[in-house]
């Protein structure tokens, strides 16, 4: 394995770009997925209520890491789905079972977001109304 080639390929511009890249595809995501938007206004309300809440370290660690797991998710779900319809645009009985299990990774991930978030606010709600 040649090492020199694999450090002089590493340059801060190459990161650079990396990250436009990244970032390039959130703005896709988020202005083009309807569920990625929905997703990500659930997460501004978990942040809300976080803060009204008064939240502690692990209970932000836990919404954050849930938030983070449904945008994730949302993503990989919409690059499986892009990929799909671009490798096989007509129906396809397995590309569909594809697309079916992306969209449950979303769906178990939404579920478990909204699991850890009634774990974590319900006691504080019912804290703040009595």
């Amino acid at each position: 394995m040649n090492t020199k080639k694999l450090t002089s390929s590493f340059t801060i511009s190459g990161r650079l770009q990396s990250l436009r890249h990244a970032l390039r595809g959130l703005i896709i995501l988020f202005s083009e997925e309807i569920n990625a938007r929905i997703h990500l206004l659930l997460g501004l309300i978990a942040v809300f209520l976080g803060v009204l809440c008064h939240i502690n370290s692990t209970e932000w660690l836990l919404i954050s890491f849930s938030i983070g797991w449904v945008i994730f998710a949302e993503t990989v779900n919409t690059a499986i789905e892009n990929l799909a319809d671009i490798v096989c645009p007509d129906y396809n009985y397995k590309i569909g079972r594809v697309k079916d299990l992306a969209a449950a990774a979303v769906l178990i991930a939404a579920i478990t977001a909204a699991l850890v978030g009634g774990f974590v606010f319900i006691p504080h709600l019912l804290n703040f109304i009595s």
